[in-house]
């Protein structure tokens, strides 16, 4: 009992951003670690429909018809029926870090019974640093217990800033729809106790479903684009945004770490409905991963807002070669910095990274 009257960490500096279309029960396993902090709830489909959040909470919510009157027409650029729709919640934010969970996932527990406070795990990965240019065998020299190899040159030990924190799953794991298919009992119960940073030009799967992220550092970057109602494709939103987010971090001298915290995912979605709504993705990924894997950016582009406006060109000058909805997605991204911009206006357009820009 005496944890909750004990301030938590970021208190003050960190919202909690969920994306739903139902009741908020969930809440109640995860009140010994989420009550003290503020909730963003982003609500998806019937805008008339009553969401009901557990009492006790702190939390704004906004439905399709709030983000219609706050962005006007750029709320074009905001995602409906589909969790995408998280991304107005990053917008609209003021703290300086955010995370974001699926209302499907409850709290995990370790090898040795103990429940896993999924937040405190992320924002012990997102204050410290990572090491993107040179791997550590020991995986993250910063956490107790560990440190730097022998080999570890000196010069790199001082690590750069961390942007995003990546958590794990139990139980239902996150596959697409062709897998889930063929292994339709499969569950995860391996527990690995690491967290690693993602080397330097190496793209990697990001899930939405327990993400953590430096907003001021890379909140722009961490756009889950144009998916479900409208769109052919859905089940990519956090994929795009994944990419995008580590070639822009990469060009910045910016971390991205993987691994620890687990979560507990409860529920498996329709392998069915997720095969119609991936299925274009599945075969389009074929050309969007050599796409980010060989796009690179201009020197000029010193801010994340920058990058991102730069990004999307390519993307329209590329990929909308694939098919047309590339550039309609290319069109949304310089919306989407544009609703940044104006929900952040005294933000600082151009953030000093201790590493300067990376080669």
């Amino acid at each position: 009992m005496s944890s909750s009257s004990t301030t938590p960490i970021l208190k003050d500096e960190l919202d909690i951003v969920i994306p739903t279309i139902r009741n908020l029960d969930f809440l109640e396993q995860w009140r010994p670690f989420f009550q003290q902090y503020h909730l963003i709830i982003v609500q998806d489909g019937d805008p008339s429909k009553v969401i009901k959040v557990p009492e006790g909470f702190d939390y704004e919510l906004y439905n399709r018809n709030d983000i219609n009157r706050i962005l006007g027409p750029k709320a074009s650029c905001i995602s409906f029926k589909d969790s995408a729709c998280r991304c107005f919640g990053f917008a609209v934010s003021k703290k300086k870090y955010i995370f974001t969970i699926d209302d499907d996932c409850f709290v995990a527990k370790d090898p040795t019974g103990k429940e896993i406070n999924a937040l405190q795990q992320h924002i012990k990965n997102l204050l410290t640093p990572s090491t993107p240019f040179f791997f550590n065998t020991l995986y993250d020299p910063y956490r107790d217990g560990a440190d730097f190899v022998r080999g570890y040159p000196f010069s790199l030990r001082e690590g750069v800033p961390t942007a995003v924190s990546h958590g794990l799953w139990l139980n239902i794991p996150d596959y697409d729809a062709p897998t889930q298919l063929v292994k339709p009992l499969e569950r995860n119960t391996r527990y690995v106790d690491a967290v690693l940073t993602i080397p330097k030009g190496t793209l990697f799967p990001m899930c939405g479903m327990n993400l953590a992220f430096n907003r001021e550092l890379v909140g722009p970057a961490l756009y889950f684009g144009l998916m479900g109602d409208g769109q052919p494709i859905g089940r990519y939103d956090d994929m795009w945004a994944g990419w995008c987010m580590k070639v822009i971090s990469d060009h910045l001298g910016l971390g991205v770490k993987t691994g620890l915290p687990y979560i507990w995912h409860s529920k498996a979605s329709n392998a069915f409905v997720n095969l119609k709504k991936e299925y274009k993705g599945i075969y389009w990924q074929e050309e969007l991963i050599p796409f980010f894997q060989t796009v690179s950016l201009s020197k000029e582009s010193t801010t994340v807002q920058k990058c991102y406006i730069e990004l999307s060109k390519k993307v329209k000058a590329k990929l909308g070669l694939v098919d047309d909805y590339f550039n309609k997605l290319a069109d949304a991204m310089v919306t989407w910095i544009e609703v940044w911009d104006e929900l952040n206006p005294s933000e600082e357009k151009s953030v000093t990274l201790p590493n300067g820009l990376a080669k």
